[in-house]
């Protein structure tokens, strides 16, 4: 009775809202890897992409739209929650999971699963009737509790059943794709070097573009073939930005920003052109409001397709470890500027990562830039610090070059941005800058990441570990050795780190308490801060957490360890043993090493 209550609503919406034959509402999502907007619609001029193109002209092209999260597993995981990656839990990248990446921490995978409270789209779909298909790709941050496909091919389903067909399709990875566009036409962004090297791998993103057109015409041709073109809701959008050293993970323009067209049943709002800030969680917003199907409380995502909708002042969009590169940004974006939190400003923008470094176009740019080729701008992100705060004024600076957070003419604006970004960060309840092996341990106490604080106002929490943090920035020791003493595991790591970080030697007590502290991420903080302090001998404690049940402190271990340059070599036997650890992420830091002292 309640499915056909439901289907009796679908025919009565698609009728009165879309002016065509009566008939269940359709949706597709296709979703692209790694890709920005460099197709016709949105300018792009040395491609053809006419099938996305038409798409355009027939629906919506929003130009503003963004990610939530500039890598895919935690976009992905954002995307079919419908809530921001960091406030489900979910925001570092190949996290959570039974299987592959990731997946090696056993004890820990009943907290992995999805709590009964959050209800993922594809299942809101499957309980309102519909068939539910996927090709091909899920890389969730999380464990499903139910399955949440009927299978890859929405063509199986019976032809009165309305379908939730999502589609993933390369995208910008696939650079193996017919040639199509001269390297020598192509001008890359300012903030990178002119290179032959860079120019014919930016054409091969290019022609990847114009493969990925193809595939879309033939979805929507198959659509048109088995009659449900025009009762369906096509949303196309990519998973991120193209893979490239500012572009994928990180939250320039170029990591976040992307192409997404909506055409509509029965070319609703045909040749119509969003220029109003849309973020990639609000797909699902709109795709179950156009089903009929009611949007639980939990989702954060807004449905922009409504007639009352009042548009977004701002976006937001958060990194966060990546593989095995730790790291945590957040940024807030209006429709001018836009303001980047860096939160571990005392690391570089390239730190190793096996993903990045395997790039032959990042292996250019760090040879470019240890020869002194690189200008200031090119050579940035090899800075050995980052400033703990970005501002860009993007109608001058679209490239996000000058940084004016240290401008006293734009102070009020980088104050109103900062204390935005903070409270967003404490209304959507941000775990964010809980250090994630804290974390994993108290996601696995409270069932989940997310239980863990659903029922906790975590506010206090949040600003204070933002207060520490801004504390080790201004170097001021004296509130760090208050923090030291705090209840708060969160705080009191990221106390031990700064302390480490400045270098002051007054705090070596205060460090040595630490390094027997019950948690053992706050260990490792402490030992690798009284190293840097000159106590040679805490290396060995470093050493000791290599293997620690909990593979996240692992890995902060071998990271902490890969930080201090070659003094690890003395243990290098017991740290090569790591290449065979359960966690993927603790291998690669161990083969590095082990590499670099062969």
């Amino acid at each position: 009775m309640k499915r056909l209550l439901l289907f009796t609503f679908f025919i009565l919406f698609s009728s009165n809202v879309f002016g065509e034959e009566p008939g269940p509402v359709n949706i597709v999502w296709i979703v692209i890897e790694d890709a920005s907007p460099h197709i016709g619609c949105y300018g792009e001029t040395l491609i053809k992409t006419p099938n996305i193109d038409r798409m355009s002209r027939e629906g919506i092209r929003c130009s503003s739209a963004f990610v939530t999260a500039p890598v895919c597993s935690s976009s992905r995981s954002a995307m079919i929650s419908g809530m921001y990656q960091s406030t489900l839990g979910v925001h570092n990248h190949r996290s959570q999971t039974s299987s592959r990446k990731g997946g090696g921490n056993v004890a820990y995978y009943d907290s992995y699963k999805v709590p009964k409270s959050v209800e993922l789209i594809p299942e809101l779909f499957r309980d309102a009737g519909y068939y539910v298909t996927n090709k091909s790709k899920t890389d969730y941050n999380f464990i499903p509790t139910s399955k949440l496909y009927h299978g890859s091919d929405w063509k199986k389903a019976p032809p009165n059943q309305p379908i939730f067909a999502q589609f993933q399709l390369k995208g910008g990875k696939n650079r193996s794709a017919q040639s199509h566009v001269d390297p020598n036409k192509v001008i890359l962004p300012p903030y990178y070097p002119v290179h032959p090297e860079l120019q014919k791998d930016w054409a091969k993103y290019l022609d990847s573009w114009v493969e990925t057109d193809k595939e879309v015409g033939r979805i929507l041709y198959d659509l048109k073939i088995a009659g449900r073109l025009n009762s369906t809701a096509v949303f196309l959008w990519t998973d991120h930005g193209v893979s490239h050293l500012r572009g994928k993970q990180f939250l320039y323009e170029e990591g976040i920003r992307v192409p997404m067209v909506i055409r509509l049943p029965g070319m609703q709002r045909a040749g119509t052109v969003r220029d109003d800030l849309v973020e990639h969680i609000d797909v699902a917003a709109c795709s179950l409001k156009l089903a009929g199907i009611k949007i639980p409380d939990n989702i954060q995502g807004r449905n922009f397709l409504a007639s009352d909708y009042k548009s977004r002042k701002f976006i937001f969009s958060g990194r966060d470890r990546c593989d095995e590169t730790v790291d945590i940004q957040r940024c807030v974006r209006d429709s001018r500027y836009k303001y980047i939190r860096n939160f571990m400003s005392y690391v570089p923008h390239t730190q190793p990562s096996q993903y990045k470094d395997g790039k032959k176009i990042v292996q250019v740019i760090r040879g470019l830039h240890k020869e002194g080729k690189l200008n200031e701008q090119q050579a940035r992100p090899f800075a050995l610090r980052r400033p703990p705060e970005e501002l860009y004024d993007l109608q001058s600076d679209p490239h996000e070059l000058v940084n004016l957070a240290q401008k006293s003419k734009h102070q009020k604006k980088l104050d109103a941005m900062r204390q935005l970004l903070y409270k967003r960060m404490t209304d959507t309840r941000d775990v964010g800058l809980i250090p994630e092996p804290i974390l994993e341990d108290v996601g696995r106490e409270a069932g989940n990441k997310y239980l863990a604080f659903l029922d906790n106002d975590n506010s206090r929490q949040t600003r204070r570990l933002i207060d520490v943090i801004t504390a080790g920035e201004a170097n001021e020791g004296a509130k760090l050795l208050e923090y030291a003493k705090s209840s708060d595991p969160s705080t009191r790591y990221w106390a031990a780190v700064w302390l480490g970080v400045n270098e002051t030697t007054e705090d070596q007590a205060t460090l040595l308490k630490l390094t027997a502290d019950r948690v053992p991420a706050i260990r490792v903080a402490a030992a690798q801060a009284l190293y840097r302090l000159g106590d040679l001998s805490k290396l060995k404690i470093l050493v000791e957490h290599i293997n620690a049940p909990n593979l996240l402190v692992g890995m902060f271990a071998l990271r902490a360890i890969e930080e201090l340059g070659d003094a690890g070599k003395v243990h290098r036997d017991k740290i090569a043993k790591a290449q065979k650890s359960n966690y993927e992420f603790s291998r690669r830091i161990a083969r590095r090493l082990s590499s670099k002292w062969r």
